[in-house]
């Protein structure tokens, strides 16, 4: 009776474990791979919405399209070409959850309205805190963080080093073009 009561406990630990893991992400570039962790307990309505892309396909053939050292590298939003590929509606920005725009976090691109991210994402290759939700004022809102890259951060460091110019009225364009090959949920 003792050996199966641990048995029990031991399964049931092991199945609360698997419950709280965490859903990871694996991208696919044509410079190396690299996965992120995402916490759906900070940012629920941007996880599923990073999520939905994810199980969609979306990212395949995407670019990082934006690349400057020392502070960030953007993509999933563009093609090689350099087109815009459509999107959904965007998310509700949840940049007041606590997590910061640190070296290796991801969080979601937008433009200067706070709710109008949508697929675009950017992963921190320094600590920008000047990106963090500061108040909810339009302008200090802040950048979303959802998550963390947890392998492969010296392929974004790899990344965010390329040489960059302007290219068809977009500046920090890679020479080299960066292609996302595919993510995918790894866990």
């Amino acid at each position: 009776m003792r050996v199966w009561s641990k048995l029990v406990g031991v399964c049931l630990m092991l199945a609360v474990n698997l419950a709280i893991a965490a859903t990871q992400v694996m991208f696919e570039t044509n410079q190396g791979n690299f996965t992120v962790e995402v916490y759906r307990d900070k940012a629920p309505k941007t996880v599923d919405n990073f999520l939905q892309y994810v199980k969609d396909g979306f990212y395949s053939n995407t670019i990082f399209h934006r690349v400057i050292g020392r502070f960030m590298i953007q993509g999933g939003g563009f093609d090689s070409d350099l087109n815009e590929k459509p999107t959904r509606a965007p998310v509700v920005n949840e940049a007041a959850n606590g997590l910061i725009n640190q070296t290796g976090t991801i969080a979601m691109a937008r433009t200067p309205d706070p709710n109008s991210a949508t697929a675009q994402f950017f992963i921190n290759v320094a600590d920008n805190q000047f990106l963090d939700y500061t108040s909810p004022e339009p302008d200090r809102i802040g950048y979303c963080v959802f998550g963390k890259v947890v392998s492969g951060m010296d392929v974004v460091f790899k990344i965010s080093n390329l040489p960059t110019g302007n290219q068809r009225g977009f500046s920090d364009v890679p020479y080299r073009t960066v292609i996302i090959k595919r993510a995918t949920i790894v866990n």
